[in-house]
């Protein structure tokens, strides 16, 4: 059963023009649409399906700086302020809160890398505490269990993934954007060697900038265009029960199990790392660079079975401008949850949270994680394609992100002064200088 998700109206007309369309409702894409809306720019954001209906509703739906990625960090303090303003600015509730983060651990060397990662977080202004065994032990008194240590990220906070994206998608049609949901783009055209359309399945709205946020879809849409972005996607495995009596922490992980409060009071639950690899013609023709992240992580990644296969979004195949193409024949990636994934959820979630034992299960869902070779996402222009901007694989971390991430395509997108510096998630950084497009197909 899919996650709750708020539903939007679409835009009654398609717009003959628009300065930039972007590519994907997702909360990439909407976050991009409203910046730009926000600055006069006509916008007009084109979605397959349903806003927010794939991974950007299927997260954990934490917002952190906590742990991340040197690269990402700065994204993601931006991002902490950003959805604060979205929701005064907009007045739209998209369910975020500073609730803070908590980590718990009884493993002395991931207490070790958390406490190195702190030192680091320091010279970028973060604040993180570590916790003593006592203090972790108490912060987490609900599991009933001494603990050797953890992480309190005071600042860090959620958002509800059943509520973000279409609560930015309402406010970007109310600064004059428009949404256009079942509406799936086929392809791009050309003139003079850069972009001057986007096709899609109910016409052309003619462009000079195209922002492809497509997630997990992304990369077999770069193929139709001779360009290629190496991602990936894995299928992850959640669930939900109902509320509680007990006020359990509101975000809290151990090396079991994760636990998220959201907003009605419901928990989402979800094993981190844990997922399926489906294998795909995509995924094979990638593989070879993505072995040192799989390596890594082999423990938790578990060998899949035809669900990305029959889903299409990682296709090899060349599709027509004038039919429908695989994202109109799946309009929404909804993959079957992993029953072992999510039964062994469950049992930690309860061990972990003894006052879990009477909660209902209301939901269980999977979703597709788009990743790319290092873990960081490809945002910035297509050498070789000018108004063509990438923004995709996220690799999990695109929610929490996704203010900064928005903010900073639409610098892009509109020639603004970048909210951070966009060098480290330039695409090109895949094949060195000769990434963009190429003819190896």
């Amino acid at each position: 059963m899919s996650p709750p998700l708020r539903r939007i109206q679409t835009s009654p007309t398609l717009p003959a023009s628009a300065d930039v369309v972007v590519i994907g409702g997702g909360i990439i894409g909407v976050f991009t649409a409203y910046y730009l809306a926000k600055r006069g720019i006509s916008v007009a954001l084109v979605e397959k399906g349903s806003i927010g209906a794939e991974q950007s509703s299927r997260n954990w739906g934490w917002c952190r700086q906590q742990n991340r990625d040197a690269r990402e960090l700065p994204l993601a303090s931006k991002s902490l302020d950003l959805w604060e303003q979205f929701a005064a600015e907009s007045g739209e509730d998209a369910g975020f809160h500073r609730c803070g983060l908590l980590y718990l651990s009884n493993d002395e060397a991931e207490i070790s890398r958390w406490a190195s990662w702190r030192e680091f977080a320091k010279t970028a202004g973060v604040t993180t505490h570590m916790l003593s065994g006592r203090e972790a032990s108490e912060r987490g008194q609900a599991t009933g269990r001494a603990w050797k240590g953890g992480v309190f990220s005071p600042s860090d906070g959620t958002a509800d993934p059943g509520k973000a994206a279409p609560a930015v998608a309402a406010a970007l049609i109310r600064l004059g954007g428009s949404v256009h949901q079942n509406c799936a783009a086929r392809g791009i055209e050309t003139e003079g060697g850069r972009v001057s359309g986007v096709i899609t399945e109910a016409g052309v709205i003619k462009t000079r900038t195209a922002v492809m946020a497509g997630g997990a879809w992304a990369s077999s849409f770069c193929r139709q265009l001779g360009i290629r972005f190496p991602q990936a996607s894995i299928r992850q495995s959640i669930l939900s029960v109902s509320p509680v009596e007990h006020r359990l922490p509101d975000a809290v992980v151990s090396a079991g199990v994760s636990a998220t409060r959201r907003n009605d009071g419901r928990y989402a639950l979800a094993i981190s790392g844990r997922a399926r690899v489906d294998p795909t013609g995509q995924f094979l023709r990638f593989a070879s660079q993505f072995v040192p992240m799989f390596a890594k992580r082999w423990r938790n990644l578990r060998p899949g079975g035809l669900e990305a296969i029959r889903s299409g979004h990682e296709t090899l195949a060349r599709w027509r401008l004038d039919a429908p193409t695989p994202m109109e024949r799946m309009r929404i990636l909804d993959p079957k949850p992993d029953p072992v994934s999510i039964k062994d959820t469950h049992r930690r979630a309860i061990e972990l949270l003894p006052q879990l034992r009477d909660a209902k299960i209301t939901h269980a869902w999977a979703g597709y994680i788009d990743s790319t070779p290092d873990g960081v996402p490809g945002i910035g222009e297509v050498q070789g394609l000018p108004g063509f901007i990438l923004a995709a694989g996220f690799s999990g971390h695109g929610f929490g992100i996704a203010p900064g991430a928005g903010r900073l395509i639409a610098d892009l997108a509109s020639g603004g002064e970048p909210i951070v510096d966009p060098i480290p998630y330039r695409p090109a950084r895949f094949s060195g200088s000769a990434w963009g497009k190429v003819a190896d197909f």
